[in-house]
C-alpha cells in the first residue's frame, strides 16, 4: 500500500473514535494490534481496540479530532493531533467532571496490508487532568 493509503487507514481509525462505528474496526485493525501508550493499561487485538475506543467515547462522547500535522513513509504514519470534548462519563475510574478539554498528542502508527498493527501514542495526560480539575495547576 502507498503512504497515502496508510494515512487514510489511520484517519479512519480516528473517525471511529468520533463516530463510534465499532463494526468498522475489524476492517482497519490487525488481529495482533497492540497499543503502546504509557498512560494506559496494555490493550491488544480487536477487543483491545474496541476497549480503547469505548473508554474514550464513554468519557468524551462529543469528542472531535483535529489533525495538526501528518507524515507517512513506508509502513509508518506519524501524526500530531488535538482532541476536544466534554467529559460527561467516567474515565479510567475517575468520575465525569462536566468540564471540557482541549488536549494534544502525537502518535506513530504502523500499517501493514491496510491494517494498523501497532500504535505508539503520547497524549498530554497531565494537561488533560489539569483541565478536568483532577490535578492542580502549578501557580506562577
Amino acid at each position: 500500500m502507498s503512504s497515502a493509503d496508510n494515512l487514510a487507514v489511520v484517519r479512519r481509525m480516528l473517525d471511529i473514535f468520533v463516530n463510534g462505528k465499532m463494526g468498522d474496526l475489524d476492517q482497519i485493525v490487525a488481529p495482533g494490534w497492540a497499543n503502546h501508550d504509557p498512560n494506559l493499561p496494555p490493550m491488544q487485538g480487536l477487543e483491545g481496540a474496541k476497549q480503547l475506543v469505548n473508554m474514550w467515547r464513554t468519557a468524551f462522547p462529543d469528542m472531535k479530532f483535529t489533525i495538526e500535522d501528518s507524515l507517512s513513509e513506508g509502513d509508518k504514519v506519524a501524526m500530531r493531533f488535538r482532541l476536544m470534548g466534554k467529559n460527561t462519563g467516567a474515565f479510567m475510574n475517575m468520575p465525569a467532571t462536566g468540564k471540557s478539554v482541549d488536549g494534544t498528542g502525537t502518535g506513530i502508527f504502523r500499517v501493514v496490508n491496510g491494517k494498523i498493527t501497532d500504535n505508539w501514542v503520547n497524549f498530554d495526560a497531565l494537561g488533560m487532568m489539569q483541565q478536568l480539575g483532577l490535578v492542580p495547576v502549578p501557580s506562577a
